[in-house]
């Protein structure tokens, strides 16, 4: 697969992306450059030495780690939302493949330069409207205490007065690119709008800006992506699990489909991590089917496949204890925050196990460790698959919980 890519070209009006910090595009790449997209695009970029450049180290520690929480809670949030979590499970195939292309795994942020700007707004807002509401339960409780008195006009007033200002800086800080300067400086933020309307060219300038900042998002292309990615693996996962559910009872029929499904699911799992990555990989959703990508992998990778297999189902078991009670709707978002936060790591090593194995210069492992490494994995899958028959008992959604797969389907708990 080819790893070239349009890169992007400087704007013409640098002062403006220098006040918005906005990256701006040429023009908008093709479908063909966005599957082929240059995956150093949102790398990490190397530490500074921490002795030798002490202040530049602690200034990458704290830049990128405001970086991957942005991003993270950014993810949460939109995966509590129906057909928009399509988009969070296509965000996560995406890292997964960008380091099974590359093989590095400093590769896995791709949005790291841009999911930053909305956690810093949200963050600058906050901040600002954190003494707005202090204000306005000082004017509640006046209002409470000495109906009609002066203080509770003078407060109303106050509360009145300062919402104006406040929403007036935050607009005008958000006008300006939402950075964090642009929220310390509010005298700043008005001259400067002032002098782009003067200038004339202000609202074209920010359309361009704004669907250039929103195209580094690739929205189709990640939700896409994770309709594949799903679809995949829902052929694959349906029918062993229709049979894994199938007992109600220790006896009859079922308990022999259930028997058979949970063997079944044994292979499927096996198999499944490294076919999805394979989906992400070539962005193709017949790539599901290829089962020779799974056997090279853990022919030629067989201790990475052991680590990719173990992580995910590992930190996939503990997220069913959430679904033991659900939170409130509205709250979703938290338990989402650590479905992310656990399925993230499996989907990065996953990726980089994909990379080992297919290698064209990987040689076959030796028998003895590709036999031992498949039979660790198989026997923490097979413990897996048991205590996952036992989830429906302690699950709010019973039965369905078997259906969820979380760990390769969509991100959310439900």
């Amino acid at each position: 697969m080819s790893m070239t890519s349009v890169p992007p070209t400087p704007s013409e009006s640098p002062a403006f992306e220098h006040e918005v910090g906005i990256p701006i595009f040429a023009e908008e790449p093709t479908e063909v450059d966005i599957f082929l997209d240059d995956d150093g695009f949102g790398q990490l970029t190397p530490c500074p030495h921490p002795f030798r450049k002490p202040f530049r180290a602690v200034g990458w520690m704290i830049r990128h780690t405001f970086g991957v929480l942005s991003l993270i809670l950014l993810l949460a949030v939109l995966a509590v939302v129906p057909i928009v979590n399509f988009f969070v499970l296509g965000y996560l195939l995406e890292a997964e493949a960008r380091v099974a292309r590359t093989g590095r795994l400093r590769y896995a942020f791709h949005l790291i330069d841009v999911a930053p700007r909305i956690g810093v707004i949200v963050l600058g807002c906050w901040l600002w409207m954190f003494p707005l509401r202090l204000l306005a339960g000082v004017a509640s409780d006046v209002a409470i205490i000495s109906p009609g008195s002066d203080r509770q006009f003078f407060f109303q007033g106050a509360t009145y007065i300062a919402s104006v200002l406040v929403g007036l800086h935050l607009t005008f800080a958000l006008a300006r690119g939402g950075s964090l300067g642009c929220f310390l400086r509010p005298l700043k933020n008005v001259l400067w709008f002032v002098k782009q309307m003067r200038a004339g060219a202000y609202w074209e300038q920010a359309d361009r800006h704004l669907r250039s900042y929103l195209h580094t998002f690739r929205f189709k292309h990640h939700f896409l992506l994770g309709l594949k990615g799903f679809a995949g693996a829902f052929l694959w996962l349906a029918p062993p699990t229709l049979l894994f559910a199938a007992a109600n009872s220790s006896e009859g029929v079922r308990i022999i489909a259930t028997i058979i499904g949970g063997l079944c699911l044994v292979v499927v799992f096996g198999w499944l991590p490294f076919l999805q990555a394979h989906v992400a990989s070539e962005n193709r959703w017949k790539a599901i089917g290829n089962r020779k990508v799974a056997s090279r992998i853990w022919a030629h990778a067989p201790i990475a496949a052991f680590l990719a297999v173990l992580l995910t189902f590992a930190l996939a078991l503990p997220l069913y204890l959430l679904k033991v009670r659900l939170l409130p709707e509205d709250a979703m978002w938290v338990a989402t925050l650590v479905y992310l936060v656990s399925i993230y790591p499996a989907r990065i090593v996953t990726g980089w196990a994909y990379s080992r194995g297919m290698r064209p210069d990987k040689p076959r492992s030796r028998r003895w460790l590709r036999w031992s490494m498949k039979l660790l994995s198989f026997a923490a899958i097979i413990a897996f698959t048991f205590l996952l028959f036992f989830t429906q008992d302690i699950s709010q959604h019973g039965k369905l919980a078997l259906f969820e797969h979380h760990a390769f389907l969509l991100p959310v708990p439900f």
